[in-house]
């Protein structure tokens, strides 16, 4: 009985209020930030998301990528803002990628959830010079 306490205690929870016979919709925190990584995932130049040391070891013990890895979401009444950390490829344009990812963000959680997008910051905190090697072998 503890433990249900406590997992209900850890996750957040928004409620969306509608008037349609007093039923409320709640959506977690952690719902909004995976589909905003999600959103950002497909986004051409990122080449992963900048997260902190407890996300990498969450990979690596669940065996699972945290699709919310670098995410931080802030969720009012019928509004969120979304803070995005990210790495992008070595060569691409930054502001194009930055505003593709708000565009995507914006529109996947709001199309999704019902909340509307306040804000959608996005952080770069690298840039990935890691180029795929191909190591030909020469048969003599």
């Amino acid at each position: 009985m503890e433990e249900e306490n406590k997992i209900t205690n850890e996750t957040e929870e928004v409620t969306i209020t509608e008037n349609v016979d007093n039923n409320e919709i709640k959506i977690a925190d952690d719902v909004v930030a995976v589909i905003a990584g999600v959103a950002v995932s497909e986004v051409p130049g990122v080449a992963e998301m900048a997260g902190g040391f407890a996300g990498g070891i969450t990979e690596v013990l669940s065996g699972k990528k945290n699709l919310a890895k670098g995410i931080k979401v802030e969720v009012g009444e019928k509004e969120t803002k979304i803070d995005v950390n990210i790495i992008v490829e070595y060569g691409v344009r930054i502001p194009d990628v930055a505003f593709e990812i708000q565009n995507r963000v914006k529109k996947a959680v709001e199309t999704m959830t019902g909340l509307t997008v306040v804000e959608v910051n996005v952080h770069v905190q690298g840039v990935s010079t890691e180029t795929e090697e191909t190591t030909s072998q020469t048969e003599e």
